[in-house]
C-alpha cells in the first residue's frame, strides 16, 4: 500500500511559478514510478509528467514541455512538480499517482496507477 499526499497548490498569476509536493508513504513507496496529472473542470484527466523509482527516468507532456519539470527526493520520499510561466489553461486539480512495474508500460495512462492522492487545487489567475 502507498499513500500520497499532495500540497503546494494555490492562486497564482499568469507567468507566476509555482511548486507541487506529493508525500508518499510506505515501505516500498521509492520503487513506484509517480507520476502527476490534472483535471480541470468539464475536462478529462490529462497526464502531466512521470518519473521512475530512483529518478532518473523522466516525462513530460508536450502540453507543459519546457515548463514543468517533475522530481524526487527519495531520502524524503517526495516527488515534485516544479511549474514555472502559469497560464490560465493550467488551472486544475493536481493529482499524483504511482504505478508499479516497467516506467514504459502505461505511463501516460491513468488506469496504470494504483494509488493516486486527493489532489491540490492550482489556480491561475489574474
Amino acid at each position: 500500500q502507498v499513500q500520497l499526499v499532495e500540497s503546494g497548490g494555490g492562486l497564482v498569476q499568469p507567468g507566476d511559478s509555482l511548486r507541487l509536493s506529493c508525500v508518499a508513504s510506505g515501505r516500498t513507496a521509492s520503487s513506484y514510478t509517480m507520476g502527476w496529472f490534472r483535471q480541470a473542470p468539464g475536462k478529462e484527466r490529462e497526464f502531466v509528467a512521470a518519473t521512475n523509482g530512483g529518478g532518473g527516468l523522466k516525462y513530460t507532456s508536450d502540453s507543459v514541455k519546457g515548463r514543468f519539470t517533475i522530481s524526487r527526493d527519495n531520502a524524503k520520499n517526495t516527488v515534485y512538480l516544479q511549474m514555472n510561466t502559469l497560464k490560465s489553461e493550467d488551472t486544475a486539480v493536481y493529482y499524483c499517482a504511482a504505478k508499479a512495474g516497467r516506467f514504459t508500460t502505461g505511463l501516460s495512462a491513468g488506469s496504470e496507477y494504483a494509488y493516486w492522492g486527493q489532489g491540490t487545487q492550482v489556480t491561475v489567475s489574474s
